[in-house]
């Protein structure tokens, strides 16, 4: 049975399952609008999830055909993954933010040897041992990998500007961190049950109730620019927490009020992750071992493979701010670098 809530004020969210994910599912919200409904996200593309969807709007008294609209919060998998099936079936437009338009174009265009080239470089420069790159080398001769055809979206939003939704003031937050493109969507209407507050904010993985999202390195084989994802995140967190909606409706996990609360405690736990790495940046060490002696919700040990690849991104971000700060600075002259308090 597809599991549907109904949070009032034309306002559903689906259970879409991700496969072989902790996390479980996506929670995709269903927009009433004049013009029919709108999806803010779609889920993972899997015959199952898929099946979750299409069930769980007609749970809702409206089927995909009927929709008329996809608009995504960012550019990962669990998020955009079904939006070229909906589409298909729908002709609804896709509407994403620039930088990540620009994400799923460049994932489209760039050949799976290369990702694989760029991330086994990525990973020898922040001094991951051979045993863990090796297996990215043999797989440059794959021909293909999954979820470098995402759909293409059709229109562009722009942050601060209302959404296309006739009959609904949907405003678009730019939020990079997560991803440089991720935006959160506030609604600007009263809570249906008049809660305190500011609307509804549609938060995808940028404010979520019990978890914190992955915050790594912006991929993108064809660009250095150092950029700096957890300062991106830290500057869209207080933004959010300003604009105090009576209820944030996340991606993931469920519904919860005090915005502003949970802002703060991920400022603190940021902050107190920054200075934990101070400590351990002591001695000199690289991304790789800064990952090796983080704490993480289980030993590095019996982290898997895939997992390990982004830890080591997370460190890495986690530096740059440190020495953006002016609280690290790479050790000059060292092949691969080395970080140490200053």
């Amino acid at each position: 049975m597809a599991q549907v809530y109904d949070h009032g004020g034309g306002v559903r969210s689906l259970q879409v399952p991700i496969p072989d994910n902790p996390l479980g599912h996506t929670l995709v919200h269903v927009v009433d609008t004049d013009r029919g409904p709108v999806l803010i996200d779609t889920g993972w593309d899997d015959p199952a999830s898929w099946a979750a969807l299409t069930e769980g709007l007609t749970a809702c008294g409206t089927s995909v055909a009927e929709l008329h609209g996809v608009v995504i919060t960012h550019h990962h998998p669990d998020h955009h993954g079904l939006s070229g099936k909906v589409r298909e079936a729908s002709g609804a437009w896709i509407a994403m933010h620039a930088a990540d338009a620009a994400i799923v174009r460049r994932a489209r265009e760039t050949r799976p040897e290369r990702w694989f080239t760029y991330m086994a470089a990525k990973l020898e420069a922040a001094g991951a041992p051979e045993e863990h790159v090796a297996p990215l080398r043999a797989a440059r001769r794959r021909r293909t990998l999954p979820g470098l055809s995402p759909a293409l979206p059709d229109r562009e939003i722009v942050p601060g500007e209302f959404l296309p939704l006739p009959g609904r003031r949907l405003r678009a937050v730019w939020t990079p961190g997560h991803t440089p493109g991720h935006v959160c969507l506030h609604l600007e209407e009263e809570h249906p049950a008049r809660r305190a507050g500011h609307g509804r904010l549609f938060s995808g993985d940028h404010l979520l109730p019990e978890i914190t999202p992955h915050i790594g390195l912006y991929e993108d084989p064809d660009d250095a620019t150092v950029t700096d994802p957890l300062g991106d995140y830290l500057d869209s967190l207080e933004r959010v927490g300003r604009l105090a909606p009576a209820e944030v409706l996340p991606a993931h996990q469920y519904a919860f009020t005090d915005a502003a609360a949970r802002v703060r405690e991920l400022l603190a736990h940021h902050e107190e992750r920054l200075a934990g790495l101070l400590a351990l940046l002591a001695e000199p060490l690289t991304p790789w071992q800064l990952a090796e002696r983080m704490e993480w919700n289980r030993p590095w040990e019996q982290i898997p493979y895939g997992s390990r690849n982004i830890a080591v991104s997370e460190a890495e971000a986690h530096v740059r701010r440190l020495v953006k700060q002016g609280r690290a600075e790479a050790v000059p002259g060292g092949e691969p670098v080395t970080y140490v308090a200053v």
